[in-house]
């Protein structure tokens, strides 16, 4: 089990077993929130590739079921439209799904980084509570 934490790619590390209980305390809500909101955005993204995916299917159910339909109106964002050939439109789709694509994927490692941390934290926060409880049993008088 590694007791070290990546703060940030151009912070140092941190050994998690030179930090006290407080400390160990808010780098867990810290993860915690950062987790929370890394999750939320990577649900958000799913959601995006999901209508990305529609779209596909759209552009080609207009291409297989109207042969006079060779171009559509495409929502290129921000509010701007543009003409593009049926083709097009699935390419510009599929293009959008491969970025996003890959979005999720480095989001998922950073999750799973995050995740590792947490643990590791809870680890070593248990690991000091556990020898708080057995220091503070010994020192008791019998």
């Amino acid at each position: 089990m590694s007791t070290t934490t990546k703060t940030a790619s151009s912070q140092p590390t941190v050994e998690l077993t030179d930090l006290d209980l407080q400390q160990l305390a808010e780098i867990k809500k810290q993860l915690e929130e950062e987790l929370s909101h890394l999750t939320n955005s990577f649900a958000q993204l799913k959601q995006a590739q999901n209508k990305f995916q529609a779209c596909i299917v759209s552009v080609d159910a207009v291409k297989s079921g109207n042969a006079d339909a060779e171009k559509v109106i495409v929502d290129v964002g921000t509010g701007y439209y543009v003409e593009k050939s049926t083709d097009d439109a699935i390419k510009f789709f599929t293009d959008k799904v491969e970025y996003v694509k890959k979005n999720l994927e480095s989001l998922q490692q950073t999750i799973t980084t995050k995740q590792n941390n947490l643990r590791a934290t809870l680890d070593v926060m248990q690991m000091k509570i556990s020898l708080g409880s057995a220091a503070a049993g010994a020192s008791a008088p019998k």
